[in-house]
């Protein structure tokens, strides 16, 4: 049975009524990828925006960018992922102990950025106990595709009041295989039907990524305080049609053979977390939390000659400080404050925004009361967001979310959830200040100083049963926005590209999603299970002529088995994915597509822990598989037939 746990409480899930998904154990070394958004792409309500093997962000419910929060251990990641599509996130799911996802805006804790979800992972890099042994594990795992191996180790002790944590990991991978051509069809015939090459690999796929972290913490009887410093380095291909061109200087010679290739992106961060907890910190008040997290991070985009072409650097640093209460007027629930600041700057020839600051304070309450029948659960806050760009003046931003929930059990395990917010997002920097080419989107990107606070209103029903015998978890929401921020083709160019113009309208999304399944055999020393998801978001502008929204995921539809028997585990699952061809101006479609997965795992216990051995085979059809959500769709496929092993040991 996999594990899909519905979250409900303000503070140990963030979410107030809505939505939300656990993934852990088995199912996150089943879906473990190179990228986040990979690694979570085939739950209910959830995609990836895929820019090749290294960087990919969740998509959920159709909202990407920057109104889905990417989180480590509660706090930002810091990095500039939503600067642009081919920019990798910095938190990595191979260290994550689970991984927390909610569907739905989340903005009460985590602010305008989280209008669309949140995605947390947590690592527990920050010690809350102390452990009674030395306990960790090891993990190697290959694949044929892009000949990737990876490992990966972690280990967790105590020494008196002090308690630490230590984990590395390494992933190391070539060009990945592709079934069929590198250019769609459709793009193809756009370009007047010219003919491709079968059965290769996508140019610039590639990557070489490590990581480790160092952890400690004081525990006492009534609270701890720790520290984690971690590093992340990458090093990977941009794939896609672009062509990152050198402007060479007047008499400069030009060497055509140093210009083939794609470009590459080398990225590195160094990042300081704090936290401290306090139990029964002051009267009226069970506990206090502060987390605190600086981050240093640069990458640099480098040409196929070798020269860096663009130079990106983000200073910035997150905190939050919660005071969970007592009963007030029978509310129990807690009260924060959060402050932000991010110096982010771009220099180089691929700079199409400024350098801009960005700070951001909050006040937030969250609290549930219980009533004979139902909880209800409800919350606000309030926020600052200022802008400072180094060219022209200041943009400030008050943003005001509030949510109402209820919870509503009945029969002996069915629960329903009601939800209902109200919440505004400030624009990014990307959406106010971009002016100048973006290679590696294929476009000329124009910003908008004249977008206001985007709003949203949000209607959402989730209905969840779980028994020993079945289980199901279904949601059907449905949003309306004031002054949506997207960004549209003009139909002009700038510099031989397409211009992309921000603006904003009004727009209204809605869709369901779910997941389920039953007990449909029980043996001596195992199980049977036969389980299903299905999810379909439907959007659209309110203006005239085209009014679909780009790069709106299709429906899917998905079934699978999984059985126990004893000490072996093996899945199998079907996933078909639509076409889609509701698409905005100047965009191309998308084809329909089958996954099929098969997963088989063996438990070994030994005097030194317990071994897993695992073997998964990865689009075994074979398809040719195109994200709609990339904006690379048309030029860089998904990998083809994979063959994955791997080795874990926990002791």
């Amino acid at each position: 049975m996999e594990e899909l746990t519905v979250i409900a409480h303000p503070l140990s899930a963030e979410g107030l009524a809505q939505a939300g998904l656990v993934v852990e154990g088995e199912t996150l070394t089943r879906n473990l990828s190179a990228n986040i958004g990979e690694t979570l792409h085939r739950l209910p309500g959830v995609h990836n925006s895929s820019f090749g093997n290294a960087a990919g962000r969740p998509v959920i419910r159709g909202l990407s960018g920057p109104r889905v929060r990417i989180m480590e251990d509660r706090l930002d990641s810091l990095d500039v992922s939503v600067t642009s599509a081919d920019h990798a996130t910095t938190v990595d799911a191979f260290v994550a102990d689970r991984i927390e996802v909610l569907k739905g805006p989340s903005t009460l804790l985590y602010g305008s950025g989280a209008i669309g979800g949140v995605v947390d992972v947590h690592t527990g890099r920050i010690p809350h106990d102390r452990p009674d042994e030395l306990t960790g594990g090891i993990e190697a795992r290959a694949e044929d595709s892009t000949e990737q191996v990876s490992t990966v180790g972690e280990l967790d002790f105590g020494a008196g009041p002090m308690a630490f944590h230590v984990d590395g990991f390494y992933r190391d991978a070539n060009d990945y295989d592709i079934p069929g051509c590198v250019e769609s069809d459709e793009l193809r015939a756009a370009e007047g039907g010219e003919a491709c090459e079968e059965d290769g690999t996508l140019p610039g796929s590639e990557l070489e990524t490590w990581g480790a972290a160092l952890g400690g913490s004081w525990i006492g009887d009534r609270g701890f305080v720790g520290i984690a410093v971690s590093r992340y380095d990458s090093d990977y291909g941009l794939p896609g049609g672009h062509g990152h061109e050198h402007e060479e200087e007047e008499g400069e010679e030009h060497d055509e053979e140093e210009e083939e290739g794609n470009p590459t992106i080398s990225l590195d961060q160094t990042r300081i977390d704090l936290e401290a907890g306090l139990e029964n910190p002051f009267r009226g008040f069970s506990s206090a939390n502060l987390r605190i997290a600086y981050n240093d991070y640069d990458h640099e985009e480098i040409e196929p000659n070798g020269e860096v072409a663009t130079k990106f650097k983000n200073k910035a640093w997150d905190s939050r400080f919660e005071l969970t209460h007592r009963e007030v007027l029978d509310f129990t629930g807690a009260i924060g404050l959060q402050y932000s600041d991010k110096n982010f700057s771009a220099v180089g020839e691929e700079a199409f925004i400024e350098p801009v600051d960005t700070t951001a304070a909050a006040l937030f309450w969250v609290g549930q009361r219980s009533f004979s029948g139902f909880d209800l659960e409800t919350g606000v806050r309030v926020e600052s967001v200022e802008h400072d760009p180094s060219v022209g003046g200041d943009d400030d931003f008050t943003v005001y979310s509030a949510s109402l929930g209820f919870v509503i059990p009945f029969g002996t395990a069915w629960e329903l959830g009601l939800q209902s917010d109200y919440s505004e997002r400030a624009p990014v920097p990307e959406e106010l200040y971009s002016d100048g080419p973006h290679l590696a989107t294929n476009a000329y990107e124009i910003g908008n100083t004249d977008l206001d606070e985007e709003q949203a209103i949000n209607f959402a029903a989730t209905l969840g049963y779980t028994s020993d015998t079945w289980y199901l978890n279904a949601s059907a929401y449905y949003t309306e926005f004031s002054d949506f921020i997207y960004q549209f083709a003009t139909g002009e160019e700038e510099d031989e590209q397409p211009v992309q113009q921000y603006d904003q309208d009004d727009a209204t999304f809605y869709g369901f999603d779910m997941s389920g399944g039953f007990r449909a055999a029980t043996f001596d020393g195992g199980s049977l299970w036969l389980n299903g998801m299905f999810d379909i978001v439907e959007a659209e502008l309110d203006i005239d002529g085209n009014d679909n929204v780009p790069r709106l995921p299709p429906w899917r539809i998905g079934v699978g088995a999984s059985l126990d028997w004893h000490r072996i585990s093996a899945r199998i699952d079907y996933l078909y994915v639509d076409e889609q061809d509701d698409v905005s101006e100047f965009e191309l479609p998308t084809d329909d597509y089958e996954d099929l997965r098969i997963f088989i795992s063996t438990h070994v216990p030994s005097r030194f822990g317990e071994f897993e051995l695992f073997v998964q085979g990865k689009n075994l059809t074979d398809d040719e598989q195109r994200y709609h959500t990339s904006f690379i769709k048309d030029f860089a496929p998904q990998p083809g037939r994979t063959f994955e092993g791997g080795i874990r040991m926990r002791f």
